[in-house]
């Protein structure tokens, strides 16, 4: 399997004509040929990349070393993962799928790929997912309201996510931009879909584990499958472990690994089907190929903060036009954003 691309998205922000559409074209191949792409000067600060880092880890190099930015003084000092489970779950993820949000323990999630039948889900459960998230969200979105620790517990937090989030936010419509020249969607483009920014952040941390229990398939950390939504940032930690599926080898996963200064972002479902599947909805993987494997067999901690960005919920997702035609049919029947989404979720949570 070929290396995830590199592109730089400098000039897709600021660039002319030309240069944007130079962007758009490197990150259209990207998207054919794996799903994956790796953005530098992607316009999300190292900084506040960092600081977010910090905000759930211990202190500790959560990035290559030898390629740091310069240092950055975080003040606070309280670690969302490192506080008692009796405060985390003071801002607890709701039964079921519907409303995502807050804090889950290890083993409250379990991921699947297009696995909808109970007793079939009932099964997966038996091996637990060894991870634990906290969810949050766009301020303004009623539909999914965020829930928050109280501001005591842990000072600061909730300003900063939200200021992360934004960040995070104006990334993707700028990517939106990219993949509309992509696919000669007319102005005002894909970006105009996603007005509400019904977007999700996810700070997740996998904690250290025997790499015994996930080879004897005692527990996993993400079992293979694909995203949602139209895509996915990734920022990653230095430790590794990000596994995608080869696309020419069902079942053989590679090591997509971190890369300094560079945010990691791949097509989630519901870009594959207004592409039809002309960009692929990688299925990938959390596992025990790190970048830093243990001596005495101990997969290390792990620390990964992705950013899903899913259409408005009444947005009708199917075939955009110049993606089908003679000879290349519609592969997938219309469904609104919403729907979609909440099916998918519908899995993940027991009731």
């Amino acid at each position: 399997m070929a290396d995830i691309p590199i592109v730089d998205f400098a000039k897709a922000i600021d660039g002319t004509k030309d240069e944007k559409e130079a962007v758009a074209k490197a990150i259209d191949n990207a998207f054919q040929n794996m799903g994956f792409v790796y953005l530098k000067n992607h316009s999300v600060p190292l900084e506040l990349v960092e600081e977010c880092f910090t905000w759930v880890r211990s202190p500790g190099p959560t990035l290559p070393t030898h390629t740091r930015s310069s240092p950055h003084t975080i003040t606070q000092s309280k670690k969302f993962f490192a506080l008692p489970h009796s405060t985390k779950i003071l801002a607890p993820h709701p039964p079921g799928g519907s409303h995502h949000r807050g804090y889950s323990a290890p083993g409250v999630e379990k991921v699947s790929q297009h696995e909808y039948d109970a007793n079939e889900l009932a099964k997966a459960r038996d091996v637990p997912e060894f991870k634990e998230s906290f969810e949050s969200g766009n301020i303004d979105d009623d539909t999914q309201p965020n829930i928050w620790l109280p501001d005591n517990e842990i000072p600061g937090f909730r300003a900063f996510m939200e200021k992360y989030f934004t960040h995070c936010a104006r990334l993707v419509h700028r990517i939106l931009d990219s993949l509309s020249i992509a696919l000669n969607v007319p102005s005002p483009g894909l970006t105009s879909t996603h007005s509400n920014n019904l977007f999700q952040l996810r700070l997740l941390h996998y904690p250290a584990i025997a790499t015994h229990e996930l080879t004897n398939n005692k527990r996993s950390r993400i079992n293979a499958h694909s995203d949602f939504g139209t895509l996915t940032l990734l920022f990653q930690d230095a430790i590794g472990g990000l596994e995608i599926e080869d696309p020419h080898q069902q079942g053989i996963f590679r090591p997509a690994h971190p890369i300094t200064n560079t945010v990691l972002v791949n097509v989630g479902d519901l870009m594959e089907r207004w592409s039809n599947d002309r960009w692929r909805s990688t299925v990938h993987r959390v596992g025990s190929n790190t970048v830093t494997d243990d001596a005495d067999g101990v997969v290390p901690d792990r620390y990964s903060i992705p950013f899903f960005a899913t259409p408005d919920m009444e947005t009708v997702v199917e075939a955009l036009p110049g993606c089908w035609g003679e000879g290349r049919p519609k592969r997938y029947g219309a469904v609104t954003a919403w729907g979609y989404v909440q099916m998918r979720m519908a899995a993940l949570y027991e009731g």
